[in-house]
C-alpha cells in the first residue's frame, strides 16, 4: 500500500513539476474600465485561458463573458514565445495572438491585417 501511495505522490509531483510556465491565473490589464482574471491550462498541444472574474472601477461584478474563452490555441514557439488566437470582450473580436512570457510577466498582443496593426496589454501572474 505504501509503495501505491509513494508513486502516486511522485506522479503529482512531476506533473505540477513539468507545468508550462504560461499555465497558471493572471490578471489583464485594463480595458474600456475592466479587467480580468484569466485561468490558462492545456488544451490539447496548447494552452488556452478563460475569464474566471471580471472587475470595474467599483470592485468585482458579474460579467458575461465569465466562462469565455479570451487565449485561444496558443502554441509554444520556444523561449517563452507562444502564438495562437485572442479574443477581445470590448469588442467581441477575435485576433491572431503572440505572447512573450518573461516570469511573472506576460506581453499578449493581438494582431489584424497579418500583423499590420496591433494592440498590446501587459499582464500579471496571480500569485
Amino acid at each position: 500500500m505504501k509503495c501505491i501511495l509513494l508513486a502516486g505522490a511522485l506522479a503529482l509531483a512531476a506533473g505540477a513539476a513539468g507545468a508550462d510556465p504560461i499555465e497558471g491565473l493572471w490578471q489583464t490589464q485594463a480595458d474600456d474600465g475592466a479587467y480580468a482574471l484569466v485561468q490558462i491550462a492545456p488544451c490539447g498541444p496548447a494552452y488556452c485561458g478563460k475569464i474566471t472574474r471580471t472587475f470595474k472601477d467599483g470592485g468585482e461584478y458579474k460579467s458575461p463573458n465569465i466562462g469565455r474563452q479570451i487565449v485561444i490555441d496558443m502554441a509554444p514557439k520556444g523561449n517563452g514565445a507562444y502564438e495562437g488566437k485572442v479574443w477581445r470582450p470590448s469588442n467581441d473580436k477575435t485576433y491572431i495572438g503572440k505572447i512573450a512570457l518573461a516570469g511573472d510577466a506576460m506581453k499578449l498582443s493581438g494582431c489584424v491585417l497579418g500583423g499590420l496593426f496591433c494592440a498590446k496589454q501587459d499582464w500579471s501572474r496571480v500569485k
